[in-house]
């Protein structure tokens, strides 16, 4: 799943290019999956508690695909450490262990997928 959510974003790069707003990014991201058969789900809503007290709160994901992967998108100039904190922080709140950071504000963009799984040392 995570190669065909791979491959999606890199047919958007190319027709798109860096130097979009997330959002259009996020679009066409929906429009490429869905013409892929690839299942996802964008902009859910993702409730928060804390010590077992529901919060008002919730976070909202860029692209659930497949029901087990997050897929953050950004299009910033650089992947800093709070992006991948950000992406941990998701998975930790869906119990999925594994998150594809894909920043599209790169020349090429298998310079901007970064894999990032729950446990792993380097995470």
């Amino acid at each position: 799943m995570s190669r065909s959510l791979i491959g999606a974003a890199i047919a958007v790069h190319r027709e798109m290019g860096p130097g979009l707003l997330e959002s259009v990014y996020e679009e066409c991201m929906c429009i490429e999956l869905k013409r892929r058969g690839i299942p996802f789900r964008s902009q859910r809503d993702l409730r928060l508690s804390y010590k077992g007290e529901p919060l008002s709160s919730s976070l909202r994901l860029d692209l659930l695909v497949g029901d087990t992967i997050v897929a953050e998108l950004k299009a910033v100039e650089d992947v800093r450490p709070v992006h991948i904190a950000q992406l941990l922080t998701y998975l930790r709140a869906t119990d999925l262990t594994l998150g594809i950071l894909i920043n599209f504000n790169v020349d090429k963009l298998t310079k901007g997928v970064r894999r990032v799984v729950l446990g792993f040392p380097d995470s």
